[in-house]
């Protein structure tokens, strides 16, 4: 609290100088808050544009040294993985997700194989992006399957654990799940792999860059708003998180994440556990957008991020990741 009074106080007076705002400054912003998503495609020698996503590419998997390579040099503790499945290896069940020589299974093993425990490798667990209706879930009658659904959950996050993933991160909303993940870890003697639960998920607009990326919006039958959560809610979040703690989680992500700033400062203050902040596809996008058409300038990518951080984010995935100099 502010005690004193003009003119005896100056605010300004701190602020005259740059080595001064350094010294006063309530937060900063290192390579190592940061997760580089990367998406994967199948085939040999391919860096793949992602028209929606600026500056975004798909890599095959023998092009992953660069990538990964640029993030160990910079400091960047982790990576997250997606894969961009082709449609012949899609169905209605995700069976592609338990395929030991899936895409996601192959990037783990190449990136452990060449650059060991140097950077952390965090995969998502979730149907969409191996299901032919581009739900996170087993659908069945128009209506996502949830306790079906997390038994194969927990066999792919036990899949990944055996390739060499260093974080499971579930994605899909699904009630239950991270007990039930943490239990299968556990009963396979992955005792040590940490769960990120994506425990604070909304449905929201701003993920379609991404599922473009993934190759689901065009298979996307309906919407995911009975198993995400509705954005004009915020206590539900509390919740959801409390659960996910209860059942194992290790750590939280909060998604999207500049519309939720509020959301991850209400988890962060009440529960204290590492809270994770996504920069989703359309937030990426839109401040990509606005620099090259130069409505807004770069130093918004850090005002950006900065802004998580502020709100109480240990960490932030973001595309940025390998785009900005800190």
């Amino acid at each position: 609290m502010i005690t004193g009074k003009y003119p005896n106080l100056r605010l300004r007076r701190s602020r005259k100088y740059a080595w001064s705002r350094k010294l006063i400054q309530e937060n900063t912003l290192s390579y190592s808050d940061l997760i580089l998503p990367i998406f994967l495609i199948e085939g040999k020698n391919k860096k793949e544009s992602i028209k929606s996503m600026p500056n975004v590419f798909r890599y095959s998997i023998d092009k992953l040294n660069s990538v990964v390579g640029k993030a160990v040099r910079k400091g960047i503790p982790m990576i997250a993985l997606f894969p961009h499945i082709n449609q012949k290896y899609k169905d209605q069940n995700g069976s592609e997700a338990l395929n030991e020589n899936n895409l996601v299974c192959r990037g783990i093993k190449f990136i452990k194989k060449r650059f060991k425990n140097k950077i952390g490798i965090m995969c998502d667990v979730a149907l969409d992006p191996y299901t032919s209706h581009g739900h996170d879930g087993l659908l069945e009658n128009k209506k996502i399957l949830n306790d079906e659904t997390i038994e194969i959950l927990a066999k792919q996050a036990v899949l990944q654990a055996k390739m060499g993933c260093d974080v499971i991160a579930p994605s899909d909303m699904m009630d239950g799940r991270i007990g039930k993940i943490r239990s299968a870890l556990d009963k396979n003697n992955f005792n040590d792999v940490q769960i990120l639960s994506y425990a604070v998920k909304y449905s929201s607009s701003f993920y379609g860059p991404f599922r473009d990326a993934v190759g689901s919006k065009k298979l996307l039958k309906g919407d995911k708003k009975t198993y995400q959560m509705d954005y004009r809610n915020s206590d539900e979040s509390l919740r959801e998180v409390s659960l996910d703690i209860k059942e194992g989680a290790d750590m939280i992500m909060v998604k999207p994440g500049m519309p939720y700033l509020d959301v991850i400062k209400k988890v962060k203050d009440k529960f204290k556990i590492p809270v994770f902040a996504y920069q989703v596809s359309g937030e990426y996008s839109l401040i990509m957008n606005g620099i090259n058409q130069k409505l807004i300038d770069k130093t918004s990518i850090k005002e950006s991020l900065i802004s998580f951080k502020r709100a109480g984010a240990s960490s932030i995935v973001t595309y940025f990741a390998d785009q900005i100099d800190l």
